[in-house]
């Protein structure tokens, strides 16, 4: 199959070409021909499937085919980040076509806010990319033009639920008109998706991709440590690696703000992201990251779907995600575009069955790196499973050997 099978608008495929749009991939060849026949949807993709333009693509196509201009795609995504990839990506394909697309996300000057509001009333923008937050705002002014809506898009609603936005969704879902075609991407499906999908859809078409798993070039290794030897460790890997790109994954943001204080105190070139930041200093920080200006960046999983930087060269889990999957999504910042990458994660004894889960889920087992003699004894892994019969036993502890230096 090719793009060409889809038979889109000339002015489209400019723009596909100048962004290097080639072969689709598995959920753009499943899901862009259901979405152009105005189906609903709900479609298990990670970060990286390429679901973005799987969604964006059709739904352009179906605006340039209109007669007049009116807001007709609402798409709604997590976090400010994810919705400014989101509409690069739009940008990029709508270049060649005069079909208009926004980004509705806040956290800007009144300016900002009036630039949201043009184009949310008539004739102001074909698509938006909105947080569910700055939405409702709009919506609750009275200005917004919902009527010709005609595709409601969640982006990466399981990570809306577990952030509490249910009730939001809920609440934009009450103002948009009952015939339009709803088309939802989430990397899992938890409860809460399935009750908002029988809410939401009618009759869907389910799509589901694979779990994707780590890529090959990634060498994962592990510290098995207790809790206080996390850190000592962390500041002697970032001084012993001579990298130019490194992301730190944490599990709470006090954890993150924690880390980043520590570790320019120790005079590491390191900054983060968190939600106490306000969005121009968040856009600012991330832009430099992208841009080299510093080494080291700090985040919870946030960060770990969504962003799309080339050539990260470690991914540092300094607390363990409590879903496998996330696990995979954090790592898989690194060995992108075909290059070589490197995860390392600290292990704490109450961590260590959630490590194994990973493990299971990958289907392999990860080399633990000793843990060097000046930071003390450490614990042995110890995770235990369920066994077919007769309750658990623990996994026996493997010899590792440290790689001699490449």
């Amino acid at each position: 199959m090719t793009f060409d099978d889809f038979k889109f608008d000339s002015a489209l495929y400019e723009g596909m070409s100048s962004m290097n749009f080639k072969t689709p991939t598995p959920i753009q060849a499943q899901a862009i021909p259901e979405i152009m026949s105005g189906k609903d949807i709900i479609a298990c993709a990670q970060t990286g499937t390429g679901k973005t333009a799987a969604y964006l693509l059709p739904v352009i196509n179906h605006a340039l085919k209109q007669e007049s201009r009116n807001l007709s795609t609402i798409i709604i995504v997590p976090t400010r980040e994810l919705a400014s990839q989101v509409d690069q990506v739009a940008e990029g394909l709508t270049y060649f076509t005069s079909v208009e697309t926004f980004p509705i996300t806040g956290g800007g000057d009144g300016a900002a806010y009036e630039r949201e509001r043009k184009a949310l009333k008539k004739g102001g923008a074909d698509v938006i990319i909105a947080t569910p937050g700055r939405l409702i705002s709009h919506l609750a002014s009275g200005y917004v033009n919902t009527k010709e809506i005609k595709h409601l898009v969640l982006d990466e609603a399981d990570k809306m639920m577990d952030m509490g936005f249910y009730d939001d969704i809920v609440k934009i879902i009450r103002q948009l008109p009952a015939d339009r075609q709803n088309i939802l991407l989430s990397a899992t499906m938890p409860p809460k998706i399935r009750k908002l999908a029988s809410e939401l859809m009618n009759d869907p078409v389910q799509i589901n991709i694979a779990v994707s798993m780590p890529a090959e070039k990634i060498r994962q290794e592990a510290y098995v440590v207790h809790e206080e030897q996390k850190l000592p460790i962390l500041q002697e890997v970032l001084k012993a690696e001579e990298l130019e790109s490194i992301i730190i994954f944490a599990s709470t943001k006090q954890n993150v703000r924690e880390l980043n204080k520590t570790l320019k105190k120790a005079g590491l070139d390191a900054n983060a992201i968190h939600s106490d930041l306000e969005q121009p200093e968040r856009e600012a920080i991330f832009n430099n990251f992208k841009n080299r200006q510093f080494r080291i960046l700090i985040g919870t999983d946030l960060i770990s779907r969504g962003i799309d930087i080339e050539n990260i060269d470690l991914v540092i889990n300094y607390d363990i995600p409590g879903d496998a999957e996330d696990y995979i999504h954090r790592i898989g910042r690194t060995a992108r575009a075909a290059t070589k990458g490197r995860a390392i994660s600290f292990i704490n004894e109450k961590d260590q069955r959630k490590f194994r889960r990973i493990e299971q889920l990958m289907g392999k087992d990860v080399e633990k790196i000793p843990v060097p003699e000046q930071f003390g004894p450490a614990p042995e892994y110890k995770a235990l499973i369920n066994k077919k019969k007769g309750g658990r036993k623990p996994f026996r502890k493997k010899k590792f050997y440290k790689k001699k230096d490449q």
